[in-house]
């Protein structure tokens, strides 16, 4: 939450300073840029730690507005899907069992389903953040941190199991 609060910070500010080149789309992004992002990726690797949230937020925090870093995020998205999805199809293929007449065809309409469904998402999140920040999303992780912490503390909910 405070990274977030951090970058919101300094995105406004550095669409408050003149003399800024700002960009305006994915296309404007430099291969430096590409790289902060993608480096920024590294941070999911922390367990709990959303892949598209360290995305953007590091894009944001490189100087790339909110946006253009949700929308490269997505991008960012399609080789590490795409990957997990080879794998897992691979899986199948090498245990034909497992592949019996209508799991074949549960798998192509998932696909389709889930297709269908993270193209409305996407758009609509996109469509979102370019009309609002990110500010909400940090005091929401305050709030239910701090529900999570308490409920462990008193007892009522067992969270590390």
């Amino acid at each position: 939450a405070l990274v977030i609060f951090w970058a919101e910070r300094r995105q406004t500010k550095l669409m408050h300073s003149p003399g800024k080149a700002h960009i305006q789309s994915v296309d404007d992004l430099t291969s430096l840029d590409a790289l902060k992002v993608g480096l920024a990726q590294c941070a999911a690797l922390i367990p709990g730690t959303s892949r598209s949230g360290a995305t953007i937020i590091g894009g944001m925090l490189s100087g790339i507005p909110r946006v253009v870093a949700t929308e490269f995020s997505f991008f960012l998205a399609i080789p590490v899907i795409g990957g997990a999805t080879a794998y897992e199809l691979l899986k199948l293929w090498k245990n034909p069992v497992a592949i019996s007449g209508e799991y074949g065809l549960a798998i192509i309409v998932g696909f389709i389903a889930a297709f269908i469904s993270a193209f409305i998402c996407v758009r609509w999140l996109i469509h979102y953040v370019a009309h609002h920040n990110f500010v909400p999303f940090a005091w929401y992780r305050i709030i239910f941190g701090l529900l999570v912490l308490i409920s462990a503390y008193i007892g009522l909910v067992a969270w590390s199991h």
